[in-house]
């Protein structure tokens, strides 16, 4: 078996960025291969194109749960309300664990630039010693394995 949630945190030291690291460390469960995960998930890096919105572990995560267990009939109401219940199952486990689902407030917890806009910062080794990503990806992981 898999340890998901390893593998999604070391992703996230390859350079991949939060949803991605998620979404292809699922490649086993969704039958995405490496790259198109890793398409599907690119903008929700930075929470969302680095506007510091929702938390791109958070995002990978979501995209994951409609792949394997999301509703494509638009008029089963019944699937959709099951699974935004998931939605935010999964929402509130992660803010159980970690105060917050938001981008900008994890990184200002953790006194890093929270500012939105602008490139993404290089991946140095100061960059990875200061960041709660890797954390909060495992956290991530960690819950969907449960919930899957």
């Amino acid at each position: 078996m898999i340890d998901h949630a390893e593998k999604a945190r070391e992703l996230f030291f390859e350079g991949y960025n939060c949803a991605q690291a998620i979404m292809c460390a699922f490649t086993d469960v969704t039958g995405y291969d490496m790259e198109t995960s890793a398409r599907m998930a690119s903008s929700f890096g930075g929470g969302m194109g680095r506007m510091r919105q929702t938390c791109g572990a958070v995002s990978g995560a979501v995209l994951v749960l409609g792949i394997v267990k999301g509703y494509s009939d638009p008029k089963d109401y019944e699937a959709k309300k099951q699974h935004y219940a998931l939605v935010r199952e999964f929402a509130e486990r992660f803010k159980e664990k970690n105060g917050t689902i938001n981008c900008g407030e994890q990184l200002k917890k953790a006194n890093v630039n929270s500012e939105s806009g602008g490139s993404p910062e290089q991946r140095t080794e100061e960059y990875y010693k200061r960041r709660p990503c890797p954390q909060l990806i495992y956290d991530a992981a960690f819950i969907l394995d449960e919930m899957l």
